[in-house]
């Protein structure tokens, strides 16, 4: 098949690749230097409306609503946008052998592309009960969330079983977010977890038992300290029960799991340094490999904040990684430098009527000030996380765009407390006064 040759070539077509483009248009990019490579059959979205609005039953999202780079208030790119800029969207196109040495990428039906710069911006894929060989798992009904088809899937399985049942794997964000449109659907919804309580890579036990309450008064019954271990089917083949390690059965007439993703560096193995699961790069997302660079989920990075190496699986850092990268390769090329990353850890979630924002690092003592009973309408609290006398994250549900905005200022400057109860009692104020 013919060889195709870019100047910089972007493997993967999901957030990073699409804020990566808009950056290589900013920057200046001559028509035909670069390709974005996506096994996707669209252009890149905001892959987070996928667990949110999408599934709405009323005035859902729909493409080409969120395109990139709408999620971060910027302009909406459409495939039209990148052919205006002579950028070469290759779509439904799976790279299955990376070269670094020879600069070569090739695809599941053969083509081979070249490239002088690559930008790995392949993300993260789902973990699969299947991949634990759970009895039943390849059962019809069973769904994972990672990509529109996956998605629209879903929709279908929710227009055929209205007011049906529906039971959630995990307790994390997919969890928590699909938990809540299951039941705006009018799904009867269980959600089943083996934490102890909902988001423990995030949340504290005080801040869980909010949600969780929460979710129980909108109807949604949590089951925790268990998992999934098998599912039995009717003679469609679809999902009918679900069955638990503690001996409960649940009936179901649609399963989705969320249990986590791993980032998709298998291409790249044995070419490129690797660190904490992800592919090793400086403050500049530059790879062990000349030329090669990484970006969003599959980057390990300098967080210079905290001054250790971290893998960040988060729409904020896709977005900024890659406008990053972008911005050294092109300051590489004129003989300039460029600031190092210098990163704050963000991470937010939206579901129901409620919505919450985090910044910085949850390690360290925690102080809890606000209302956080379930009960409350319009409940408004928050956590600070402190660490050797300073604080170095902090919490908020309900705040205004400006309450957000001044916890994320208390993150970035880890101001001193003096005592926990005072921190305490003052709650929101002391972020506002920093």
């Amino acid at each position: 098949m013919a060889e195709k040759s870019f100047k910089y070539v972007i493997v993967g077509g999901g957030v990073a690749a699409g804020y990566a483009a808009r950056e290589f248009a900013k920057q200046g990019v001559q028509p035909g230097e670069l390709a974005i490579i996506s096994k996707e059959a669209v252009a890149p979205y905001e892959r987070p409306a996928l667990s949110k609005a999408y599934l709405f039953p009323e005035s859902p999202a729909r493409l080409p609503g969120f395109h990139v780079c709408v999620g971060s208030g910027g302009e909406r790119l459409l495939p039209e946008w990148y052919k205006e800029k002579g950028i070469e969207l290759i779509l439904s196109t799976e790279i299955v052998k990376a070269d670094l040495a020879a600069n070569t990428l090739v695809s599941a039906a053969g083509e081979t592309f070249k490239y002088q710069i690559l930008i790995i911006a392949t993300g993260s894929t789902v973990i699969r009960l299947t991949d634990f060989g759970v009895q039943g798992a390849d059962a019809k009904n069973i769904f994972y969330l990672r990509e529109i088809d996956d998605a629209d899937k879903l929709i279908e399985a929710i227009k055929a079983k209205k007011n049906g049942k529906a039971v959630i794997v995990g307790g994390g964000y997919i969890g928590l977010e699909l938990g809540a449109v299951m039941k705006i659907n009018n799904l009867d919804v269980n959600m089943v977890y083996p934490e102890p309580w909902c988001m423990p890579r995030l949340f504290t036990s005080d801040i869980a038992a909010f949600y969780e309450g929460y979710y129980a008064n909108k109807g949604i019954k949590i089951i925790k300290g268990t998992v999934a271990v098998g599912f039995t089917t009717d003679s469609n083949g679809e999902v009918k029960e679900v069955q638990l390690k503690d001996g409960r059965v649940l009936e179901a007439d649609i399963v989705v799991v969320g249990v986590g993703g791993r980032p998709l560096t298998s291409l790249f193995k044995g070419q490129v340094e690797e660190e904490k699961g992800g592919i090793k790069t400086d403050a500049f997302f530059k790879t062990s490999v000349p030329n090669v660079y990484a970006v969003g989920d599959v980057a390990t990075f300098p967080l210079k904040l905290y001054n250790e190496m971290r893998r960040v699986e988060h729409v904020d850092h896709a977005r900024k990684s890659a406008e990053q990268a972008v911005k050294a390769i092109k300051a590489s090329e004129e003989g300039k430098s460029v600031g190092e990353y210098d990163y704050l850890p963000y991470f937010y979630s939206r579901s129901f009527d409620l919505s919450w924002q985090f910044y910085g690092d949850n390690v360290g003592d925690t102080v809890l000030f606000g209302d956080n009973n379930p009960e409350t309408p319009k409940a408004k609290f928050g956590s600070y996380w402190i660490k050797d006398g300073k604080v170095v994250g902090a919490f908020l549900e309900g705040g205004s765009a400006e309450e957000n905005q001044a916890i994320a200022k208390v993150a970035r400057l880890q101001p001193a407390v003096e005592s926990s109860e005072a921190l305490k009692s003052e709650g929101l104020s002391f972020a506002s006064k920093i």
